[in-house]
């Protein structure tokens, strides 16, 4: 009986910090929602999170929203502006800026097994869609991604590819 009461007590004070870390995680959300609501036009938007490692603690951080993509800049001098941020007196923040989206754009690209197979002419939609379909006959029909698209992309080009002229 007290080894079960131990056991219990034990269950109850490693469960109530993730229950009250979950209460904070969804009370920051909804704060962040309204405040996303208020906001309109080119800019960032705030996002809930964590910190990394253990005892992780819950963050509220500016972000721009690329599902928005009318609050994303469509320059380097609206970026600047959105950020506020002179690239006179601060240049190297820039580069540095340059440096990681670059770096990460390479990282995404490199780490996508289906780029290879992709058509750059296709609308960014059709490209999610053709890589979704890839991998969902891959593992539905247990073949390579290779034979997946061999399937599929020609369906795919005849469909999204603009004629010759």
């Amino acid at each position: 009986m007290a080894r079960n009461i131990e056991r219990v007590l034990s269950q109850v004070a490693t469960e109530a910090p993730s229950a009250a870390a979950d209460s904070e995680f969804t009370n920051a959300e909804k704060f962040v929602t309204e405040e996303n609501a208020k906001r309109t036009g080119v800019g960032t938007r705030m996002k809930v999170g964590r910190t990394r490692g253990k005892g992780s603690i819950v963050i509220k951080y500016e972000q721009f929203d690329e599902s928005l993509p009318e609050t994303l800049p469509n320059s380097i001098q609206s970026f600047l502006e959105t950020i506020k941020l002179d690239p006179e007196k601060n240049e190297a923040d820039v580069v540095r800026y340059l440096i990681a989206g670059y770096n990460e754009e390479l990282y995404t690209a490199a780490s996508d097994p289906l780029a290879e197979f992709v058509e750059p002419t296709w609308p960014a939609e059709v490209q999610t869609q053709f890589r979704l379909v890839v991998r969902n006959y891959s593992r539905g029909a247990n073949v390579p991604l290779e034979e997946a698209v061999a399937l599929i992309k020609p369906g795919f080009v005849k469909q999204f590819s603009a004629p010759a002229k």
